[in-house]
């Protein structure tokens, strides 16, 4: 599934069943801060956290390294497990991730693929599919599709996207059943039987045909940077010991995004608010969309900053760190008077890495 498309939300609450009590969850992420598995509430042993880029891209040695070693724990009774879930990063194109899956000849030996889940986001489906391929990909490629955010459908013109969105799914990939996300049982998602491409939209069998030869060309001739996944879309976070008071931050997303609504394609993290430390906030967003925020008993690891980490298109770091540094009260010195830049939307924000 695309970024913000609801795949942690739902592996938290799959995780809960009993079906997946013996289950090993690899993880992986794209910029240079992993929150995703500390969001995940089922933490153990078996879960992997790959954070040197997007599957799609250099990482996939990782996840050979990554299946091999849950292998390895497994044959000598470090852990046990039965199945791995691999939740990828949203702008994982899948196809080099189920070739590796499926060619690599001890994974092989040793797994086999049962299945390919995506989700699609209900609200930005459709303009999530006409801007990036990737998403296309997803869910030709797809045993089952899971449809999210179907609440917040809530209006006539809404609900007439969501009803094309259908349609659209259906047309890319009429094999595979579309599941409201409020249904998605392990029942209904798991056992799909050996991966068949000859089932897939043609489209799909050439993409496997193909990626051995276009990989091997692609990453020959490019340094691959783990925070941009191309010219246009980049990871960056924001990391600060100070905390925040609830108000300020409240304004900053309000802010940030009727300002880079349209460009944050996703922004997630944990943040350390000034009334309760204790008690940090667990943020997410996709575009224009900000999910209600969702507060924490403790701090999920022994990092108590704010950590927040955006995958963005055409849109500086700099903009949004020195934004969030207004709020914050911590304006690099050598940056023009907070309130100026404020009061004149005509600025540009810049400021220093924090």
């Amino acid at each position: 599934g695309f970024l913000g498309a609801g795949k942690t939300t739902l592996l938290n609450r799959l995780l809960k069943d009993p079906a997946l009590a013996e289950t090993a969850v690899v993880i992986n992420e794209f910029g240079e801060i992993g929150l995703d598995h500390l969001l995940v509430e089922y933490i153990s042993n078996n879960v992997v956290l790959l954070q040197s880029g997007c599957l799609c891209c250099t990482t996939r040695g990782d996840l050979v390294d990554a299946l091999e070693t849950l292998l390895r724990d497994l044959d000598n009774y470090r852990c046990n497990f039965r199945r791995v879930v691999i939740e990828t990063t949203g702008l994982a194109d899948p196809a080099p991730v189920l070739h590796t899956a499926m060619v690599h000849p001890y994974l092989v030996m040793r797994y086999r693929l049962d299945g390919v889940i995506t989700l699609v986001d209900a609200v930005n489906g459709g303009a999530t599919f006409d801007a990036h391929p990737e998403a296309v990909k997803q869910v030709a490629v797809a045993d089952r599709v899971v449809l999210t955010k179907t609440d917040l459908v809530d209006t006539p013109e809404l609900r007439a996207a969501k009803d094309q969105l259908v349609a659209r799914l259906r047309a890319l990939n009429p094999a595979a059943p579309i599941i409201n996300a409020a249904d998605a049982a392990p029942g209904r998602l798991l056992d799909c039987g050996l991966y068949d491409p000859e089932r897939k939209a043609p489209d799909v069998k050439r993409w496997l045909a193909d990626e051995a030869y276009a990989a091997a060309e692609a990453h020959a001739h490019h340094h691959h940077d783990r925070n941009r996944h191309d010219d246009r879309i980049r990871a960056f976070t924001l990391a600060t010991e100070a905390a925040i008071s609830g108000a300020a931050f409240d304004n900053f997303l309000e802010l940030l995004r009727s300002m880079h609504g349209p460009n944050l394609l996703r922004f997630k993290g944990v943040v350390k608010i000034a009334e309760a430390p204790d008690e940090p906030l667990v943020v997410h967003g996709v575009q224009h969309l900000l999910h209600p925020p969702a507060k924490l008993a403790r701090w999920p690891d022994d990092d108590r900053r704010t950590r927040l980490v955006f995958i963005a298109r055409d849109l500086e770091p700099r903009a949004v760190r020195q934004l969030f540094d207004a709020f914050l009260g911590a304006t690099a010195p050598d940056q023009p008077d907070r309130t100026a830049l404020l009061d004149n939307p005509l600025v540009p924000f810049g400021g220093a890495d924090r």
